[in-house]
């Protein structure tokens, strides 16, 4: 799975919904304050300290290791949670998320077990709440990259827009995007992503769906007006500083005004949606060469 921008809370409300599961301990919420603050050595430090931990925990020290691109530690670490609380679904999400990065990380012998894993805990945690919208849009994701061999399929894919759509009509129209775009129907494409901008016209990310596909199709004086309207939602979105920053070394244009946006990014009050410093840090390095 690729990152993609989302309009949408990722990790509040997951993290949320899976302690509600479960009795809020001391060393839980002083963790999940540590983790909201990107603190994750120290989330990692309190909750290593526990002796006998929870599924909430264990859940906490696998998202830690995942935000510190650890993912074999994140997922080992995620399966003690699911097997502590088998139910939990947006445990099952991270560790689909875990093993799916994995996959993307590994040789070629191991890859294909792991994007298999990957979709099963998609699956399960759609299975156990399928209003879980973050599970259906990862699973989404999955069938749409995945070749059928393993699990993956448009067809597939297909199947979950109106379950998509039920919950956010907006982010139907951006799932219809990237159904289209994948069979270069650009002009439909374009279509949806302005149509998901018109449905939620404050969601900053919405915006720059829009401003980065329209950079990556060659277009950049529309792109620069997609960007600047965004801009008009919030100007120190770290996403918007990052993406647009992101947007620029892609096409290897405006590299100064794109090392200033990181540099700013560097120093916002960031959170666990946002790419961590360290990612931010390589695009900088980037931007330099």
């Amino acid at each position: 799975m690729r990152y993609l921008v989302s309009a949408r809370p990722l990790i509040t409300i997951l993290f949320s919904f899976s302690l509600a599961l479960a009795e809020e301990t001391p060393e839980v919420a002083r963790a999940q304050k540590q983790y909201s603050q990107t603190d994750y050595d120290g989330a990692l430090s309190t909750l290593n300290a526990v002796a006998s931990k929870s599924s909430a925990e264990w859940l906490l020290i696998g998202q830690s290791w995942f935000m510190k691109t650890e993912f074999k530690k994140a997922s080992e670490s995620l399966e003690k949670a699911v097997a502590a609380a088998p139910t939990d679904a947006g445990a099952w999400l991270w560790l689909g998320r875990a093993y799916g990065r994995r996959a993307e990380t590994s040789s070629m012998l191991s890859a294909p077990g792991l994007a298999n894993k990957c979709r099963q805990a998609f699956e399960k945690s759609v299975e156990l709440n399928p209003r879980n919208r973050e599970a259906l849009n990862d699973l989404f994701e999955y069938y749409l990259q995945a070749p059928g061999f393993l699990g993956g399929g448009e067809s597939k894919a297909k199947g979950l827009i109106d379950k998509i759509a039920a919950l956010d009509p907006a982010e139907r129209h951006f799932a219809e995007a990237r159904l289209a775009e994948s069979h270069k129907e650009y002009v439909t494409a374009e279509s949806q992503l302005r149509r998901a901008m018109e449905l939620a016209p404050t969601q900053i990310g919405r915006a720059i769906n829009l401003a980065k596909f329209l950079a990556r199709r060659g277009r950049i004086a529309e792109s620069e007006v997609t960007f600047a309207k965004a801009e008009q939602i919030n100007p120190n979105d770290p996403t918007l500083l990052y993406e647009r920053a992101a947007t620029y070394i892609d096409g290897k244009r405006n590299l100064t005004m794109a090392k200033a946006l990181l540099e700013r990014y560097l120093k916002s009050p960031l959170t666990p949606d946002n790419p961590p410093r360290e990612q931010a840090r390589r695009l900088l390095a980037k931007a330099g060469e």
